[in-house]
């Protein structure tokens, strides 16, 4: 009975010594990647928001009166631009993805 304890607490304190390891090298590699993360990020660009802005106000022109709610950067390169035009046929939204040019424009029915 004392010989099948000593077994018994021997292979306990190995798997929870696995475990404590486990979670020691799980946070090891959380703090890596937090610090690479800064090296991604990219700086608020207020020259590409004006370029995003210019570009997808003209992609917008053809339908009318155009009024700009929102550009949000998502790239070094990237930018969305979210507007509306309103024109002859009524008052449309539209979503613009711009990168270095426009390269996605949708324009949807209010």
């Amino acid at each position: 009975m004392r010989r099948a304890a000593i077994v018994l607490i021997l292979g306990a304190s190995l798997a929870l010594g696995g475990c404590v390891a486990g979670m020691a090298a799980g946070a090891i590699s959380a703090a890596a990647r937090s610090s690479q993360k800064g090296k991604d990020v990219y700086q608020n660009d207020e020259g590409l928001k004006l370029a995003a802005a210019a570009a997808c106000r003209a992609q917008a022109a053809p339908y009318g009166e155009v009024a700009l709610i929102d550009i949000e950067q998502r790239g070094a390169t990237k930018a969305t631009v979210w507007g509306t035009a309103t024109g002859a046929t009524g008052r449309q939204s539209f979503e613009c993805r711009y990168d270095r040019k426009v390269v996605a424009f949708k324009l949807r029915k209010l």
